[in-house]
């Protein structure tokens, strides 16, 4: 007897698509058989594509109703359409794009959904309480590492409404050329990170002294609103003061103490779910993410621009083949021009390198059924729901409006979460088809699993399975629900497995530039 999970399944994007993937675990052997008469010519592995028609060389091939690329040679129906039969198309010219003339669904608004948030005196709400120490130069991550150690196994546990204690380490603030064009991306950066609400609006900061990235240039006065004292409270290793290594380390912790009272004596309050600030992101990506994990994500998008929060999606590597789709979909042409320079900038960054863009899609990417970068941007923009794109953030900046907005950031993991943190979420969405153990310090990281097989493998780093999509187990709007459902959850205080296991990746600065 053939059982549910044995039948072999394709699952096909768009009615005018002549391309599917194979969902079955393992994939499928040649010659088998789907229910609806189509044959195997070749064996296809799980989340590879198979022909639904005969191509001639040249042939468009045709997935997310999009042209993903063009047939190498003659091919039969039932073929597997891999890597290397296609031959890539070019990248949609920056001119003459469609500008929002794509109307978003007019849907109602969702009210009534709360959360239990910490709320700052800028109006910001954070989903966790933490102690961050800025660092205003790499020459003393060390210490600042020791310390926090420390704080956290001596001072922590004596604050029970304090969540934890993160050291904003990098590799900047000296050795560079501090005035050089794009230097101020890495300064901002910085500097909006340290603003984050889940730091309660306060900010510590551990120099060195002799660095070119002094404090005051870091902070501005009045750049940042202050919980205890008129001025972040600031730990120079080079004061006369210190005398020994051990004097640095008491410093610190003396000036982490006092500001640990301050963060203890916040608590939680009902806010709205308006106040969510979520960032969403791809790693890892497989032909499933754009089936199942970035549907499910989008469809939640959706359900959070309706109850009023603010969406960042990003990733400017792999989105800029769909930049048609996004433009069509600016709330106007301001938004929509925004984007096209953020793609400009990064088709000069190739042309500088002498690279393309083929260079994006990895080993794992095409491993997992990903053919070219055009076939994972149509993926990876489903994130972003349906709603109207109304804003565009350049990288380090910081958020000030609503709604969903386009966070220009790379596609590496950290550094796409890093700049989203920069321009103030307080809850990351992290989706994942090949599997990655990511995890920000920073802010609760919720990760999706697009396929069943990983979700299992991976039972305690994966919060959410949206690999039922693909066996028919759950719906699109059941995971999206799901997700949203469970953000309200863990911006209360639920843990997700990145804060179980403590996976936190280190803070990653972003300069477009040279700077030397």
């Amino acid at each position: 007897m053939t059982t549910p999970e044995k039948i072999p399944l394709h699952i096909r994007m768009h009615a005018d698509d002549n391309v599917a993937i194979v969902v079955n675990d393992g994939g499928l052997p040649a010659g088998t058989v789907f229910p609806d008469g189509l044959v195997l010519v070749d064996a296809v592995p799980q989340g590879h594509k198979v022909a639904l028609a005969d191509f001639a060389e040249g042939d468009p091939v045709t997935r997310y109703n999009v042209t993903i690329g063009f047939a190498a040679r003659a091919l039969s129906k039932g073929s597997w359409i891999s890597e290397a039969v296609l031959r890539m198309p070019a990248a949609r010219e920056l001119e003459g794009l469609p500008i929002a003339t794509r109307a978003a669904p007019v849907l109602a608004p969702l009210e009534g959904y709360t959360f239990q948030g910490f709320r700052n005196a800028d109006g910001s709400v954070g989903t966790r309480n933490i102690l961050a120490i800025t660092t205003t130069v790499q020459c003393v991550s060390g210490v600042v590492e020791h310390a926090v150690r420390r704080i956290k196994s001596e001072l922590l546990p004596r604050y029970p409404n304090v969540d934890d204690v993160v050291g904003l380490e990098h590799t900047y603030g000296c050795g560079v050329a501090i005035d050089a064009p794009g230097a101020e991306i890495p300064i901002r950066t910085l500097r909006n990170i340290s603003q984050n609400p889940n730091f309660g609006g306060q900010a510590m900061v551990v120099s060195l002294g002799c660095e070119k990235l002094q404090p005051a240039r870091l902070f501005p006065k009045g750049s940042i609103p202050i919980l205890s004292g008129a001025d972040p409270a600031h730990v120079c290793l080079q004061d006369d003061g210190h005398v020994g290594f051990q004097s640095m380390i008491d410093s610190i912790m003396r000036t982490a103490e006092v500001q640990l009272q301050a963060l203890n004596a916040r608590r939680r309050e009902t806010c709205p779910a308006s106040d969510l600030v979520v960032g969403v992101q791809c790693g890892g990506s497989d032909a499933f993410s754009g089936v199942t994990a970035n549907p499910a994500v989008g469809y939640a998008t959706d359900l959070l621009v309706r109850a009023g929060a603010t969406v960042m999606f990003s990733e400017v590597t792999e989105v800029r083949d769909g930049i048609d789709q996004l433009t069509s979909r600016a709330a106007n042409a301001d938004v929509a021009e925004a984007m096209i320079r953020e793609m400009a900038w990064y088709d000069a960054y190739l042309t500088r390198g002498g690279v393309d863009r083929s260079a994006n899609t990895t080993p794992g990417n095409k491993k997992g059924g990903l053919s070219n970068i055009v076939e994972k941007a149509m993926g990876s923009i489903v994130k972003s729901g349906s709603s109207a794109i109304t804003g565009v953030l350049s990288p380090g900046e910081k958020l000030k409006q609503k709604g969903l907005i386009y966070a220009a950031t790379p596609a590496s993991d950290f550094i796409c979460g890093t700049l989203q943190l920069a321009a103030g979420m307080n809850i990351h969405v992290f989706t994942t088809g090949r599997g990655t153990p990511y995890g920000l310090a920073e802010c609760p990281v919720i990760k999706v699993a697009t396929r069943n097989d990983l979700a299992r493998r991976w039972h305690d780093l994966m919060d959410v399975n949206a690999g039922r999509i693909a066996s028919g187990e759950a719906s699109i709007e059941d995971v999206g629900w799901e997700l949203f459902k469970l953000m309200l959850d863990v911006a209360s205080g639920s843990k997700t497995w990145a804060e179980h296991w403590k996976l936190h990746n280190a803070l990653t600065l972003f300069n477009p530039a040279p700077v030397t």
